[in-house]
Parts: structure tokens; sequence; C-alpha cells
């Protein structure tokens, strides 16, 4: 890759895909391309609550008596979010929409603001080549580089290429069972904003079965595409 490019106008991307297609991997990439900011709801919830913003606090709220964050609350800490002067080019959109309730309070949301989905991309692997995938990661537990025992081992073994750290993580639901229920989860959950974001000429489809560099060079020209639409 050439060095960063920035987008002419703010993006709003979003990565679909099972767990294992390489959205995180992805997803940096990205970043580092374009000037974006990767959003994830986890973090967003956590950034809110530490800076005790009134949507943070009412997010520790529900979290602190055991219930599930609403959808509204997620909405406004994305729209404080969204005002933050490092997004000025762009967001990706991580583990937010979920369901097509979701996807339609975030049309809402960005029609608000004058803006769309610039694109959701869907990752698109085989079921058993995602449970491989799965099954055979791990991360580097300082940095977050992640890594695969088949397709991706550190250049030195034991120790991450991006920051030299030797302590490595697994999740400990990255197993071929769990995988698969993971994965059956998904397709229930995720059919139907592929049926929204396809109904509104927003969905890109990404073979995601090869190469990393392959799938970022389809995944960077999808970008460009949009930035020069």
């Amino acid at each position: 890759m050439d060095g960063t490019q920035t987008p002419q106008a703010a993006m709003v991307l979003i990565l679909l895909g099972p767990p294992g297609a390489g959205k995180g991997t992805q997803a940096r990439r990205l970043e580092d391309r374009f000037g974006l900011v990767q959003l994830s709801t986890g973090d967003l919830l956590r950034a809110a609550v530490a800076a005790g913003t009134p949507a943070g606090r009412e997010a520790e709220a529900v979290m602190k008596a055991g219930g599930l964050v609403s959808d509204q609350i997620v909405i406004n800490i994305l729209r404080d979010r969204l005002d933050g002067a490092d997004c000025a080019n762009g967001v990706i959109l991580d583990g937010f929409p979920r369901t097509d309730a979701q996807a339609t309070a975030l049309d809402t949301l960005l029609g608000e603001r004058g803006q769309r989905i610039t694109a959701a991309i869907s990752l698109e692997v085989e079921d058993q080549a995602m449970i491989r995938r799965v099954a055979g990661r791990f991360t580097c537990a300082d940095c977050g580089e992640g890594f695969h025992e088949d397709f991706k081992q550190p250049k030195q073994s034991g120790v991450c290429d991006k920051c030299g750290s030797t302590q490595m993580t697994r999740r400990a639901d990255d197993t071929a069972e769990t995988a698969a229920q993971r994965l059956a989860a998904y397709h229930t959950q995720t059919a139907p904003l592929i049926a929204h974001y396809e109904t509104a000429g927003a969905l890109v489809r990404v073979d995601a079965m090869g190469e990393i560099d392959t799938i970022t060079d389809a995944l960077t020209q999808t970008v460009e595409n949009a930035i020069n639409a």
C-alpha cells in the first residue's frame, strides 16, 4: 500500500461477516490507508461510561442493573462519537448494526446529520473455512494484532510482528464447536441486514476466501470507487 489517501467527504462503512472473516484485520488496514476510525460497540460503550457523558451514564446504570443497553442508548453514544474531530474523514462500524431495527435507527441518525451509509461490505467466506479460521487464531495481548496457526504465523515464532511483544492470547470460545454455533447465529441475525442494504443499493459483496492482501485490494477498490462516485 502506498500511504494514506484521504476521502473527500466523511464516509460510513459497515463491515459485515461471520467470526473469522477477517473484519478486524481489514478494518485496521482501511483505517491506515484512508484515515478512517474503527468504532466498535464495546469500545464506544466503555469510552462513554469512562467519559461520563449523559448517554454513558445511562448505559452504566443499565449495565450495573444487569440489563442490556438499548438500541437508543447505543445510537445516542454513536451520535456523540461521530462529532469527534478524528471522525472527520469517516468511520468503520464494527458490531453495529446487528439487526434490521438497528440498521433503520442508524439510517435515521445519519439522515439527521446529512450522511448515509457509503457501503455495507459483506466479507463472504465458506462455513467450514470460517470454522477453521476461528479455531486457529490468536492475538497479541499488548497491541491486538491478529495471527493464525495456518494462515498468519508471526515472522519470528512467539513474537508479535507489530510491537515485538511475546504475550499472545487466545479467546476461550475460539473452538470449532463454538464457532459453528456462532456461525449459525450470524446467519440468522445478519440475513435481514444483507437484505436491508441490498435494497438500499449500499451492499458490496467481497470474496474473503483469498489471501489477506488480495482481500485488502478488493476493499480498497470499493472505498476508492465510493470516493470517486
